[in-house]
């Protein structure tokens, strides 16, 4: 049973990784920004104004609904313009690189071992963002507590860097912020590692080590959330990338946030694949312009399975897929294209393909499916559907070509979910 759960997943094309460079070179774009995550709602209280200058780490603006959250400067800098649609949510906050700035000190609490004093360093630098809460793949509420957090140190997405590379060098502050996170919840801390890459530093009493397959979706967090610990209503999961938790140490052992991160570079319109180290939130377009091949080209935030347009690299972003534009299409007759619009859209056929593309065994393909099209909340509840967020339904999409897209979906039936349970 357990080899089988170590082998079900595909193999991919552009599954190769980008060299593993033991040192990869640090690319600050000119410019950077702070912006929601894809489809999330930010109502934001400013503290600070356009032409303000702002040191790496400053909180430039706080949660209305909860002020102890900071959303803080990616770099040092000056604040170029500030973006809000209507109720004050967060479009974009951009900022024009100084080279000459300053950085700015968190006060570490003295309580190291206090859970509300971490609670509080986590909100305040920006960290809190770092977390991802399953049902239904959002920041975390200010006041939640989860029943297990998942730390990924592996990535199976086509094209991802390998996590362990982000932290090679950085072995104490990893374990400082592993240790910090066994004293901040009263529940399960697991690593998930690559089973051919094991991590050979330490790892504190407290956490337990996973080994995940290769082949995707294994290495995606909905897959080891649903096989150890579902996530439920009223007991949320969270996940959060090994990296981040090198970063919580950093800040417990310095008071400063670590400047960049790994991100992998790939895609059909690039040179060749690289990793770089830049700062979050980094301009996409300068980023890339380095490596990419003439000719017209997208850039997407994520893999070639998951990734969408985007400018900025969002806060979660740990890869950048440059693909090739392909041509437009020639026009079709008005009536090929009315009678395409109201047929009836195919099922989608179970396959070898399908329940691979959903962890094998992990999850019953067919059921999942029948449940996501019809919108039947308890059966997809029932089934564990809880765990899984869009990118672990990225796999089946590509595989089938469902159209409706079956992250979409998803994504409707957890929003559904969601607004049931906020009006109960």
């Amino acid at each position: 049973m357990f080899g089988s759960r170590l082998s079900a997943g595909l193999n991919l094309p552009q599954s190769g990784l980008p060299p593993a460079q033991a040192d990869p070179p640090v690319c600050l774009t000119d410019e950077a920004a702070l912006v929601p995550e894809h489809g999330e709602e930010l109502r934001v209280q400013l503290l600070v104004e356009e032409n303000a200058r702002v040191a790496q780490g400053q909180p430039l603006m706080r949660l209305r609904r909860a002020p102890g959250i900071a959303l803080v400067a990616p770099m040092a800098g000056r604040v170029a313009r500030i973006d809000l649609a209507p109720g004050r949510r967060l479009k974009q906050l951009v900022l024009f690189h100084d080279p000459e700035g300053d950085r700015h000190r968190f006060d570490i609490p003295h309580s190291q071992g206090s859970s509300d004093a971490l609670r509080a360093l986590l909100q305040e630098s920006g960290l809190w963002r770092a977390f991802r809460s399953r049902p239904f793949g959002r920041m975390p509420r200010p006041e939640e507590n989860p029943s297990a957090i998942f730390v990924m140190a592996v990535d199976s997405r086509p094209g991802a860097a390998r996590p362990d590379l982000a932290v090679i060098g950085r072995e104490d502050d990893l374990e400082r912020g592993l240790a910090a996170l066994t004293r901040f919840v009263d529940a399960p801390v697991y690593f998930v590692e690559a089973r051919a890459l094991h991590y050979h530093g330490a790892i504190p009493t407290g956490v337990t080590r996973l080994q995940s397959s290769p082949r995707h979706p294994q290495g995606l967090a909905g897959f080891q959330i649903h096989r150890q610990c579902p996530a439920r209503i009223g007991a949320p999961v969270w996940d959060i990338a090994v990296e981040d938790v090198a970063d919580l140490g950093r800040v417990l052992a310095s008071g400063y946030l670590h400047p960049t991160r790994v991100v992998a570079l790939s895609g059909t319109a690039l040179r060749e694949p690289r990793l770089v180290r830049c700062q979050p939130g980094a301009d996409l377009r300068g980023l890339t312009q380095p490596y990419v091949r003439p000719g017209p080209h997208d850039v997407l935030a994520g893999s070639f399975l998951d990734g969408r347009p985007a400018h900025w690299l969002g806060p979660r972003d740990r890869q950048v897929a440059v693909l090739d534009r392909a041509p437009s299409p020639r026009a079709r007759h008005w009536f090929r294209a009315a009678l395409e619009r109201a047929a009836h859209k195919a099922p989608i056929i179970p396959t070898a393909a399908l329940e691979q593309s959903l962890g094998g065994s992990a999850l019953p393909a067919a059921a999942l499916v029948r449940a996501l099209a019809a919108g039947d909340a308890e059966t997809f509840t029932r089934l564990g559907g809880l765990s899984l967020v869009e990118e672990d339904l990225a796999l089946a999409d590509y595989a089938t070509g469902a159209r409706p897209r079956l992250a979409n979906q998803l994504r409707a039936l957890l929003d559904r979910i969601a607004q049931e349970e906020d009006a109960a």
